[in-house]
């Protein structure tokens, strides 16, 4: 095993690249170190991006911000502007594994590990993030939920590295929100999530709308029809029930011993509620 730590994009695109066996980036480590402890996978090179310059930085420009891939998930529920603008995907950040996990791990290693039960993935889909992708090839921005293809398969071609989480600036009257359920209090794997993002015209009316479901299928799910259900609507009681009955019916849930499929569409038609509610709220509606 070779263990690299470039200090710049160009070269860790051109190590892994250039590597003939099984690659790895470390970022935060909290899911590369404890797949390869179970022996799950046995990188012939592991490329540590942590130094690269600007890749452990939360940017905010006139556009939005960016979010590097190496920022811990602890450095951005600290980001005051961040969290204001963006409430909903600092709270799913704020959920990945325990306060000693939270200093290593990052958004960028969550979307990339590709579990269909990731915490911040339903949030960046609601949220309309992209992933600004480096590669022999040049730069390229895509949406984040192109990544995920399948449980622990992305989209990502040899020798590509997500480089930053890309969010765009507020718009007025906007709002977000994330939700999950899990079997205990904390440090579990969501059985569902929901997050939720709206706009609201001057009078409360929902003018615009993302509604994404997470550990229901494959991959995160952007509920489309979901959203359609809110928009041109104030969060009357009419629109949270037709969202919950699209929710639940957009499912396309597994039994197992975490949950079954009847409960896990039942839940998410209830967490997609509530977060509505949430998001709501925060964009200023009554």
């Amino acid at each position: 095993m070779r263990y690299i730590r470039p200090l710049s994009i160009e070269d860790a695109v051109g190590q892994l690249t250039g590597s003939s066996g099984t690659a790895a980036i470390l970022a935060g480590g909290s899911d590369l170190l404890v797949r390869m402890k179970g022996g799950f996978i046995e990188p012939e090179l592991i490329v540590d991006i942590k130094a690269i310059d600007g890749l452990s930085e939360i940017r905010e420009t006139a556009e939005g911000f960016s979010i590097g891939a190496a920022v811990p998930c602890a450095a951005l529920g600290e980001n005051a502007a961040l969290k204001t603008a963006w409430p909903g995907v600092v709270e799913a950040a704020k959920l990945i594994g325990s306060k000693q996990v939270q200093g290593r791990c990052t958004i960028v290693g969550n979307l990339c590990n590709a579990s269909p039960a990731a915490d911040s993935v339903p949030a960046l889909v609601a949220a309309h993030a992209r992933a600004l992708v480096i590669g022999p090839g040049g730069k390229r921005t895509i949406p984040v939920e192109t990544v995920p293809t399948g449980p622990g398969k992305t989209s990502l071609a040899k020798g590509e590295i997500i480089e930053a989480i890309l969010l765009d600036r507020r718009a007025p009257r906007s709002g977000d929100a994330y939700l999950r359920f899990i079997p205990r209090t904390e440090m579990d794997i969501a059985v569902v999530s929901a997050g939720v993002n709206l706009t609201l015209d001057e009078q409360g009316v929902v003018k615009a709308a993302r509604v994404a479901l997470g550990a229901v299928a494959a991959t995160v799910l952007l509920v489309e029809e979901a959203a359609e259900a809110l928009i041109g609507r104030k969060m009357d009681e009419a629109a949270l029930e037709r969202l919950a009955k699209v929710c639940a019916g957009a499912c396309r849930p597994i039994d197992d011993k975490r949950g079954t499929v009847e409960f896990r569409r039942k839940v998410a038609g209830v967490l997609a509620r509530r977060a509505a509610m949430t998001a709501y709220a925060r964009a200023g509606g009554k």
